[in-house]
């Protein structure tokens, strides 16, 4: 284990197929900066509940943010949530049922998250906007008081961390291989298309490079 590798818990230990499990910190951050989308489950009254949101990291941090109505937001406050981030990257086709499985990249993070307030808050919003789309936040009209708070910012520091993947084609019994059965891969990707412009949009304005070249990861 190298100091970038993230510490083994009771919640991070993966127990069914652990040689699909990793540890390291480069391999975690690539895949949570590779999409935007993530779902945080929390605990309310002793219920679990899951959300999808937007979220973006910032260094050893990760972020989220949605309504400041919302009351799954007000209650992960201090209290213990679980963020993940998956790609999934192909249907893998086995000869048999059993063995037909999925190629994905998947990163669990464990945290107490805290909410942001004043200037924090404020950056972070602006962080969110530019790292999904660089350079927007200057050219939009500013948010007014009532809009920022609306909004709940929550962090929580990437310490805890599960990331788990599969690669590669079926593997099959021994005996399978003999089977007239076609077998192997058939790839997902994520994929961003054609911006397409808003009906409204004043005949002056341009579509800005920001729109033009966007990507994800």
């Amino acid at each position: 284990m190298t100091s970038s590798d993230f510490s083994v818990t009771s919640k991070t230990r993966i127990i069914r197929a652990p040689e699909r499990a990793s540890y390291d910190r480069d391999n975690a951050y690539d895949i949570i900066d590779s999409t935007p989308m993530c779902h945080v489950s929390y605990v309310i009254e002793g219920e679990p509940y899951i959300t999808p949101t937007f979220q973006w990291r910032d260094g050893d941090n990760i972020y989220w943010h949605g309504s400041s109505a919302s009351r799954f937001l007000r209650s992960a406050v201090g209290a213990n949530v679980a963020l993940n981030v998956m790609l999934f990257d192909g249907v893998v086709l086995a000869r048999s049922a059993y063995h037909s499985s999925a190629n994905y990249r998947s990163v669990t993070i464990f945290g107490q998250p805290r909410i942001l307030e004043g200037d924090e808050k404020n950056r972070a919003l602006q962080d969110f906007v530019d790292k999904l789309t660089p350079g927007r936040w200057d050219s939009l009209r500013p948010m007014s008081d009532q809009e920022i708070k609306a909004t709940t910012v929550l962090t929580m520091p990437i310490e805890e961390v599960s990331v788990k993947s599969r690669t590669g084609g079926p593997i099959d019994d021994d005996e399978d291989y003999e089977l007239p059965i076609w077998a192997g891969i058939i790839p997902i990707a994520q994929t961003v298309g054609q911006a397409i412009p808003d009906d409204r949009n004043l005949p002056a304005v341009d579509m800005p490079d920001h729109v033009k070249e966007f990507e994800l990861g």
